[in-house]
């Protein structure tokens, strides 16, 4: 069975993939989920860019066959950037609700302006260029569907975010290249981007398939088995 390698969007580390990951493993499956550079417990800050893509390039390129690899919302287009550097690694590509981009754009360019400089505002107060984890937020767009202590238990998990993921532009090209299969595991609830705008990222790629699954964007987290199962039907594609 393939290894599947997961990772996490904004705000977000390794650790907020453990209930899928357990999950995955019981099926039979073996399991890493990464944290970015500046995600970790005590990560500095102070990170770029390409140091997310190198850390993903140099983990795929250091695996023994090739993997599935699964991103979550703004993993996307991080790995629009990485998997070119690891292509003979990658079996598949399942994007989650996530930010796919055309080339020279940033994810901030498809973000309204009130939302941008309010994040940008929250990064210069907290002196490390990183943007805050504001609960209602998280509540209001991302986990809206949570219980209330499931939401708790995600809101102890999440991590502040450096800016660099959101600003820089990206060089879609390499991917957009490359013949690798790829599929989209859509979460129906999510209702942190306008109805569609993630299917539409993602047929920018191509004409792949879609599994549709009845979650929020932090399915992932707050309906680990529906998501998994969904996953597992994305794997199987």
């Amino acid at each position: 069975m393939s290894k599947i390698v997961l990772v996490h969007g904004a705000w977000h580390n390794g650790k907020c993939w453990d209930q899928v990951s357990q999950l995955l493993e019981k099926e039979g499956y073996e399991v890493q989920a990464l944290t970015l550079p500046g995600n970790g417990e005590n990560d500095s800050k102070d990170v770029t860019y390409q140091d997310y893509v190198e850390h993903v390039a140099k983990t795929l390129n250091q695996q023994e066959k090739k993997v599935i690899v699964v991103a979550h919302s703004s993993a996307g287009h991080v790995m629009q950037m990485a998997i070119p550097k690891a292509k003979e690694k990658v079996e598949k590509v399942i994007f989650n609700n996530a930010w796919i981009l055309p080339d020279g754009k940033s994810q901030f360019d498809f973000v309204p302006e009130e939302i941008k400089a309010v994040m940008r505002e929250e990064a210069i107060k907290s002196g490390t260029g990183a943007i805050p984890i504001d609960p209602n937020f998280v509540r209001g767009m991302l986990a809206t569907e949570a219980s209330e202590e499931s939401f708790n238990e995600l809101m102890d998990m999440l991590v502040t975010q450096p800016l660099v993921i959101m600003e820089t532009p990206i060089d879609a090209k390499g991917f957009k290249a490359l013949d690798i299969p790829k599929v989209l595991l859509y979460c129906t609830k999510d209702v942190s981007v306008p109805p569609g705008a993630f299917i539409g990222m993602f047929k920018s790629l191509g004409d792949y398939s879609i599994v549709e699954i009845d979650c929020d964007h932090e399915g992932l987290f707050t309906a680990p088995e529906v998501y998994s199962k969904g996953l597992i039907e994305c794997i199987r594609i």
